[in-house]
């Protein structure tokens, strides 16, 4: 019984995965066709919620590829440098946001995966234990995996994000 809690635990934590951050991941790493054309108005340096510095976003016109949709207004998040305005670029989107291949945006991306991933792992590995000993009873050891997991989840996407970064200044 305990190890079908498991099954559950990671099946959620895909499907939570495969919701949220996936279709933006995919976007930035650029997995699948070209959605379509943005031409830069504007590069400004975002902030966060809290107000703290959160890369370079642009606002322009967004031309999808396909035939008969209208072009329309659309922010390219976490760009991988500040582009000039006019300049048009081809882009993937993901729930209504334009992604290029940049370290700020594939480093948000793996560490919000992990994010979700950490305690649902903690939970199977849980599971997983109480089934192979018959016992409820772990005295919180997952609770350690559960913050070693998300200290990890953070750490690779700083792991990720910069050596991405510099890679793009440099050959971008």
């Amino acid at each position: 019984m305990n190890l079908t809690g498991a099954v559950v635990s990671l099946t959620i934590a895909g499907w939570l995965i495969w919701l949220f951050p996936a279709p933006h991941l995919a976007a930035v790493l650029r997995i699948g066709p070209v959605d379509g054309v943005m031409t830069i108005t504007s590069c400004y340096g975002a902030t966060d919620a809290q107000g703290n510095p959160d890369g370079t976003d642009c606002s322009g016109t967004y031309t999808p590829r396909t035939v008969g949709e209208p072009s329309h207004r659309i922010t390219l998040d976490e760009a991988a440098r500040s582009h000039e305005p006019g300049s048009t670029l081809e882009v993937r989107t993901a729930r209504g946001r334009a992604h290029e291949f940049s370290g700020d945006a594939l480093g948000t991306w793996v560490t919000v995966t992990g994010l979700i991933l950490g305690p649902f792992l903690a939970l199977a590995l849980s599971f997983r234990a109480c089934a192979r000993d018959g016992t409820w009873s772990h005295d919180a050891d997952y609770v350690a995996v559960l913050i070693a997991a998300q200290m990890a989840a953070l750490a690779l996407g700083f792991l990720v994000g910069i050596p991405v970064s510099i890679a793009t200044a440099l050959l971008g």
